[in-house]
């Protein structure tokens, strides 16, 4: 398990499109997705420590944001050849358990992970009502294991920044996780 943390936020780069399958059955791209205030686009997986240590956060915080106007979409972009707990199956298994409201979606090319410069489960790109980048941090302070209740939300609050403002916050910390499973080039 390759420690990873996400770069700085790019301000203003605007969301690249995609149209990958969810654990629905449906097919999603970024303006099925796009809320009237903003869009979370996540990339998480479920082997990951990082991300089981705050999944129920991402679920519970995703129904808070999605009142506020903010589209939410996971996605997985794993190679499941070599983790077969991030398998498509599998995926479907995990939005049901953890009651997701969103679409969670399998990236089996990784193109859509490449177009967004992803590197970490998690990693949390927010963006505002005109697709542009204003977020690229971490959920909150937990790692491996989930911080206290009462500790600073960072995503929530940026994107509530975002859905109120069209801009995020200029102090941001970096999640950090597992690295993505890239697929070995043959």
């Amino acid at each position: 398990m390759a420690l990873m943390h996400t770069p700085i936020c790019d301000f203003g780069k605007i969301a690249p499109n995609f149209i990958l399958p969810a654990t629905d059955g449906k097919l999603y791209g970024f303006d099925d997705i796009k809320g009237s205030r903003g869009t979370l686009v996540m990339f998480i997986c479920n082997h990951c420590p990082y991300v089981k240590a705050i999944v129920d956060r991402i679920a519970s915080d995703a129904v808070l944001l999605e009142r506020l106007g903010v589209g939410v979409v996971a996605i997985s972009a794993n190679d499941a050849n070599d983790y077969p707990e991030d398998s498509f199956e599998n995926m479907k298994i995990e939005a049901r358990l953890n009651s997701f409201t969103f679409p969670y979606l399998y990236d089996e090319s990784q193109s859509v992970a490449k177009a967004y410069g992803a590197i970490c489960t998690p990693d949390f790109f927010g963006y505002n009502a005109d697709g542009e980048l204003q977020y690229r941090g971490r959920l909150d302070a937990s790692g491996i294991h989930a911080a206290a209740p009462d500790v600073k939300r960072d995503l929530l609050d940026a994107m509530q920044l975002i859905a109120e403002t069209g801009h995020g916050p200029n102090d941001q910390t970096a999640s950090m996780g597992c690295s993505i499973k890239w697929k070995t080039e043959s």
